[in-house]
């Protein structure tokens, strides 16, 4: 199960909320802020909105574990008055880039905030944390906080000072908790065995006590065997589970080898969803936003595995779950 605030939360959250609130220059122009993920830019978004201006490196469909920053993200990130990447190994082709920004401008790692002992590991590389941290919105609300910090700390001449808008954002995180673990705690026991593409997943199964099986590990740089092709079969069919989920940000192909080896042994299983698990959804869109992107998460989990969400998720503007 994920754990509550920790003294150092509680702390991070005073610190910004006593801050005062500042008094613009006049003609001062906004923040320009660049991060890395769609989820950092959009936590970014519902803080600062139109006070800043922000941007992601790595939008819709892309895997940030394989993403190497292009000449243009590198020149965006060094004009940038802030840069907020999420750390704990995610940014996995970013090493050298950010070794060469820190000479100049240090990139701030929003995740690394998060406790040591509240990170889970990558069982296939002992040394470093499983970085999915998103999936639990208890653990994105530490985050959270990081970002506040981080946007009211910079000051820069001709820029303007942030307020960050912290209470209502961790409100909106907290609410998005709850209806994932209403939503989740719904599958029935039996079912309750989340198949994907690879394990972008831990986080909200510790949180809401599924079981997880990423046919990939943790990161997509790794290959799946055919071994752990005819396990997750084994694994499928001797449990009957009625669907799989593929991912935005992944191929299929290892998902639909499943489906067919099911399908050789007599076990018809289905695609559940697609999930959305190192990208946001499509800008602009519902979905396209953090809360939208675990809002479809959850719902479509619960209703593909027998469990009972609202068709159209938390706030009714789900597009499409299953």
């Amino acid at each position: 199960m994920s754990q509550g605030p920790t003294r150092r939360m509680v702390l991070g959250a005073a610190a910004v909320a006593a801050l005062p609130v500042p008094v613009l220059a006049q003609g001062a122009q906004p923040l320009n802020i660049v991060a890395t993920t769609s989820m950092l830019a959009d936590t970014v978004k519902m803080l600062a909105g139109a006070q800043v201006r922000v941007e992601a490196l790595m939008g819709e469909g892309v895997d940030p574990h394989l993403y190497r920053p292009t000449r243009a993200d590198i020149v965006k990130m060094t004009q940038a008055d802030l840069v907020i990447a999420h750390g704990l190994n995610l940014e996995a082709q970013f090493r050298e880039t950010f070794t060469q920004l820190a000479r100049r401008r240090p990139a701030v790692l929003a995740a690394e905030a998060i406790p040591k002992e509240q990170l889970l590991k990558d069982d296939e590389v002992p040394d470093k944390p499983d970085p999915h941290v998103w999936m639990d919105p208890k653990l994105w609300a530490v985050v959270v906080r990081s970002v506040a910090l981080a946007l009211v700390g910079v000051n820069v001449p001709n820029r303007r000072k942030v307020t960050p808008d912290l209470e209502p954002t961790l409100a909106k995180v907290e609410a998005l908790g709850v209806y994932a673990g209403e939503v989740l705690s719904s599958v029935p026991a039996e079912r309750r065995v989340l198949v994907t593409a690879h394990d972008a997943f831990n986080y909200m199964a510790r949180a809401h006590n599924l079981e997880v099986h990423g046919i990939q590990g943790i990161s997509t740089e790794s290959e799946a065997g055919l071994k752990a092709i005819e396990a997750t079969v084994e694994l499928v069919v001797s449990r009957k589970i009625p669907a799989v989920f593929v991912e935005s940000s992944v191929s299929d192909r290892n998902i639909r080898a499943v489906i067919e080896g099911a399908a050789r042994r007599g076990h018809q299983v289905k695609i559940g969803a697609e999930l959305f698990s190192d990208a946001m959804g499509k800008p602009g869109s519902y979905e396209g936003t953090y809360v939208g992107m675990i809002d479809h998460n959850v719902t479509a989990i619960a209703r593909a595995l027998g469990g009972s969400a609202p068709e159209k998720g938390m706030s009714g503007r789900l597009a499409h779950t299953g």
